[in-house]
C-alpha cells in the first residue's frame, strides 16, 4: 500500500484496523478468516451494521477487506476467482463550513506577536488561503513556499504533488512568522515549515488541538470544528463567489470532480442560515 500505491500511512493504519476487525469477528462467531468465503463475509457485514457504524465507516471497512483480498489474489495465495465483497453505499455528507464573520473570528484570536500566535495565524491563513488538508499543512517544508512565484507546493494523497496560488494575506503572514516566530521555535536543523512550542514538526493531532483552542477563543462551537474546517469554507465561499468547478478541483487536490460536487449539491448561503439559526443544527 504504501511502496507500490503510494497510499498514506494514515490510510495503511486504517485498513490494518479495519482487517483487525475482520479477524476478531472470525474469532468470536467461529468464521473462517482465511479463505474468506462469502456466507462469512456476509455475516460480518451483518455484524457492522448491527454495531451501529455509520455509512462511511462500514464502506472503508469493506474497501480494506477487498484490498486485502485483491493483494493475495495478485501474490497468487488466494484464487483470482473468489467474489470479491460488495462495497457498501457510501454515505453522502454535506461538509460543514464556517461563516466567513467566523474565519475573521478566528483569525483575530491569533492577533498576538508572540511566536505561538504568529504560528497559528499563519497555519491558518495558509489551510483557508490554500485549502490544505491537514497532514498537507503539516508535511510542507519552508522549501515548498515560494513568493517570488507566488506558489506553493503542497504533497497530496497518494504522494501527489500540486501547485496552489500563494499570495495575499497567507503569504504575508507566512513572511512574518519565518522572520520572527520560527527561528525562535526551531531547537534544532528541521525544515518543517510549521514547528511545535518543542521545535518538532506538527502533526494532525497538532493540528486539530490548535483549532479547537483558538475556535474557543473565538467563540466558536467546539462541535462545529474539525481539522478540516477551513479547507470545506475556503472551497464553499471560492464557489460562492464565482470560481469554476474546474479549476477548484485542481486546486483541492480531488482526483474527480465528483468529489467536489459535494460543495455544489443545495443552497450553501441557505444552510449556513439555518446552522446558525436552528436549534437543533
Amino acid at each position: 500500500m504504501l511502496l507500490e500505491r503510494g497510499l498514506s500511512e494514515n490510510t495503511a493504519s486504517a485498513y490494518s484496523r479495519d482487517l483487525q476487525r475482520w479477524f476478531d469477528f472470525c474469532t468470536v462467531s467461529g468464521v473462517s478468516p482465511f479463505p474468506p468465503e462469502e456466507t462469512g463475509i456476509a455475516r460480518f457485514q451483518r455484524f457492522l451494521v448491527n454495531n451501529g457504524g455509520s455509512k462511511s465507516s462500514r464502506q472503508r471497512t469493506m474497501a480494506g477487506l477487498r484490498t486485502w483480498m485483491r493483494f493475495l489474489q495478485v501474490e497468487e495465495v488466494l484464487v483470482s476467482d473468489v467474489a470479491l465483497p460488495e462495497l457498501p453505499q457510501k454515505e453522502q455528507r454535506l461538509p460543514q463550513i464556517l461563516g466567513e464573520g467566523e474565519i475573521d473570528r478566528l483569525l483575530e484570536v491569533c492577533a498576538g506577536e508572540d511566536p505561538l500566535s504568529r504560528r497559528d495565524r499563519a497555519l491558518f491563513e495558509v489551510a483557508y488561503g490554500c485549502g490544505l488538508r491537514a497532514s498537507e499543512l503539516c508535511s510542507l517544508r519552508t522549501g515548498d513556499v515560494d513568493f517570488a512565484s507566488k506558489t506553493l507546493r503542497a504533497l497530496g494523497k497518494s504522494e501527489k504533488e500540486r501547485t496552489v496560488p500563494f499570495l495575499g494575506e497567507p503569504a504575508h503572514r507566512v513572511r512574518i512568522y519565518l522572520e520572527t516566530a520560527r527561528p525562535m521555535l526551531a531547537k534544532a536543523e528541521t525544515d518543517a515549515l510549521f514547528l511545535s512550542r518543542n521545535g518538532m514538526m506538527l502533526n494532525r493531532e497538532d493540528v486539530w488541538r490548535i483549532l479547537q483552542k483558538r475556535g474557543a477563543e473565538a467563540g466558536i462551537s467546539r462541535k462545529r470544528l474539525h481539522p478540516h474546517i477551513l479547507r470545506h469554507s475556503f472551497a464553499t465561499h471560492l464557489l460562492r463567489r464565482g470560481m469554476d468547478q474546474k479549476t477548484l478541483q485542481e486546486i483541492l487536490g480531488h482526483a474527480s470532480i465528483s468529489t467536489t460536487d459535494k460543495y455544489l449539491h443545495f443552497d450553501l448561503e441557505l444552510r449556513d442560515v439555518y446552522d446558525a439559526s436552528h436549534p437543533r443544527a
